[in-house]
């Protein structure tokens, strides 16, 4: 089992933070401080040779519905998102990946933003797998993955160590 770093580790000597409730009579005052540097750069643990977020665009192969919103989603994205990596659509379960998808790769903290909410309202009826890139493809896909819409299970024995996508 993995030991986790307490997420306060460098604010063992901060000043308590206020309990004043806002204006909107529900979500806490927060003192204004410097911005967090995880809005320019991924925190440590990410792979540097690599882009720092995969989103996996998954659909049915078999539902011509679902094939002709991915095939146009694929297309504004590569329209709406031009800076960012974009691969090809594969119409087959490919790698851990249990049906058709194709994936778009962001390299920032701001990219990853703005993809993940453009997906929230432009995703339609399709399923996305999104995971950081660390040193771990296992952890990557299952612990540290996050999934907008349906998740899928994965062929998880693939990302073993060891083992080579087909």
């Amino acid at each position: 089992m993995a030991q986790w770093k307490s997420p306060l580790a460098g604010y063992e000597n901060a000043q308590p933070l206020p309990t004043t409730i806002n204006p909107d009579g529900k979500s806490l005052y927060n003192p204004p401080g410097p911005l967090s540097k995880a809005y320019d750069e991924f925190p440590k643990g990410f792979n540097p040779n690599k882009n720092g977020f995969d989103f996996h665009i998954y659909y049915m192969q078999h539902s011509a519905t679902e094939s002709q919103y991915a095939k146009e989603l694929h297309e504004r994205v590569r329209r709406e998102f031009p800076e960012l990596r974009i691969y090809r659509l594969w119409d087959r379960p490919i790698g851990p990946h249990p049906v058709a998808q194709f994936e778009v790769d962001t390299f920032t903290p701001h990219e990853t933003g703005a993809l993940f909410c453009w997906l929230a309202v432009n995703r339609g009826p399709l399923s996305v797998l999104v995971h950081p890139n660390t040193d771990s493809a296992m952890r990557d896909h299952t612990e540290f993955a996050s999934w907008m819409g349906t998740p899928y299970p994965l062929n998880s024995d693939i990302l073993k160590v060891g083992i080579k996508p087909r």
